[in-house]
């Protein structure tokens, strides 16, 4: 299994070896010892269209060259381009949309089922998965990710993700609660909530603040350590959701909300309202209530219409709201989307050079709340030997999700990977803290 895109995508991966799990499949990690691979693709934006073709290409070559005798293709890029790309990837004997990931076994050709080589999908999709689906874990043993829901009612006017992943629809508490004690028997420590608006959970549902009641019940999971919220939507968040991740225990000071812009009038043509100001409030009712509170967002610079002076409100935005981790992502021109209609007036140099100039920006604010952290004794999770040298162990403050933010590296001491230990900081290396272990946790 090749997985791509977002941790949401990865969940898909995930059920989807459940289900290759229960007919009896035996995984390799070297797609050259496979008989059948599927690559699970995303569709979100061009660079990550192309990642997945020339992965798809890549597994391709094995039919010549290896043992591989099925080659399946999966996930948003099907749903979305499903008939483009039977026309142009003979090679692929199999697809699977969205909605079909509890065939996948069949598609593959390993168990009696409908043989049918396109998958059969139209708009968005519905499917949602549940507790009782089968699931293997793609991540390491203490940590995983829980989709509480599924699609997007936002009309973001550069997102094309509702017309695949189809409208907003959310899991009942019961059934996330489920899953949790189902993970935490397994050993997992650490749960991962994504969705594609988080704070828009049970909105569907015509349930009011029901992250909120979400999290309360989460909280009561025996063997859950950490609990964190990913992609809270700046106009879906309650005071209720900021007293209970503030209060609390189990769930852990961070907030990821991802902003997109803090110029109004780019806000505006890109359908999501607001601006610096509004921003400010909100990061600061959050720190407010969790003074240690670790702010995520992201940013996408070179929309069309984009002037200097707007983006570099942008750049003032950043340098004043001092956010402990930023990622910036230059804005794709997609088919489907209202701002296609647009003219992507901004050449491509210029969206790089924002980037750089506003990811410049971030690392000053980085090094600076670093330096703030030295002599501090923070709870990590140990991930195992950093992957560059076996003299480091890699680890993750609570602070700290999985691999999109910066690490702690224990330069002293030894933990198995899995374990929480107290490690006092000493120094700092660019987006990473350096410690060394003084106790557990």
């Amino acid at each position: 299994m090749i997985s791509l895109g977002c941790a949401k995508n990865l969940v898909d991966s995930e059920v989807m070896l459940g289900h290759l799990d229960r007919a009896g499949c035996e995984f390799v990690a070297d797609a050259a010892d496979a008989d059948v691979v599927v690559v699970n693709t995303c569709g979100f934006i061009g660079p990550a269209r192309e990642e997945s073709i020339q992965a798809i290409l890549e597994v391709a070559e094995l039919k010549k060259t290896g043992r591989l005798s099925k080659l399946v293709v999966a996930g948003c890029m099907v749903q979305r381009y499903a008939a483009e790309l039977r026309d142009s990837l003979p090679e692929v004997d199999a697809f699977v949309g969205l909605d079909e990931l509890s065939e996948v076994a069949e598609r593959a050709g390993l168990v009696p089922g409908p043989a049918r080589a396109l998958a059969a999908v139209a708009g968005g999709s519905r499917y949602l998965y549940d507790h009782a689906a089968p699931r293997r874990l793609a991540t390491p043993a203490w940590t995983a990710f829980v989709k509480i829901a599924e699609g997007c009612d936002h009309t973001c006017s550069f997102c094309a993700i509702p017309s695949f992943r189809g409208a907003f629809r959310s899991r009942p508490i019961a059934d996330v609660v489920a899953e949790a004690r189902q993970l935490t028997a397994r050993g997992v420590a650490e749960i991962n909530l994504v969705a594609q608006d988080s704070s828009h959970y049970g909105r569907d549902r015509g349930e009011h603040d029901a992250l909120a009641r979400l999290l309360e019940a989460l909280n009561e999971v025996d063997g859950v350590r950490w609990i964190r919220v990913h992609y809270l939507y700046p106009n879906t968040i309650t005071p209720a959701l900021i007293d209970a991740m503030a209060r609390l225990p189990r769930v852990v000071k961070y907030v990821d909300i991802p902003l997109q812009h803090a110029d109004p009038d780019v806000l505006r043509r890109m359908r999501r309202g607001g601006g610096a100001p509004e921003h400010l409030e909100l990061l600061g009712r959050f720190r407010e209530a969790m003074p240690d509170v670790a702010l995520r967002t992201t940013f996408i610079v070179g929309f069309p219409g984009e002037s200097d002076a707007e983006f570099e409100r942008l750049e003032r935005f950043v340098a004043t709201a001092h956010f402990d981790n930023v990622g910036v992502f230059t804005y794709s021109h997609e088919d489907g989307t209202a701002a296609h209609r647009l003219a992507d007036d901004i050449p491509e140099d210029v969206k790089q050079g924002r980037r750089e100039r506003l990811l410049a920006i971030q690392q000053d604010v980085v090094l600076e709340r670093n330096a703030r952290m030295l002599g501090r004794v923070v709870e990590v999770v140990v991930e195992g030997p950093h992957p560059e040298t076996d003299l480091l162990l890699a680890a993750r403050m609570s602070t700290q999700a999985p691999e999109v933010d910066g690490q702690v590296l224990i330069n002293d001491g030894a933990a198995r990977p899995g374990s929480f230990v107290r490690v006092e900081i000493t120094e700092t290396a660019g987006y990473d803290l350096v410690g060394r272990i003084v106790g557990r946790a």
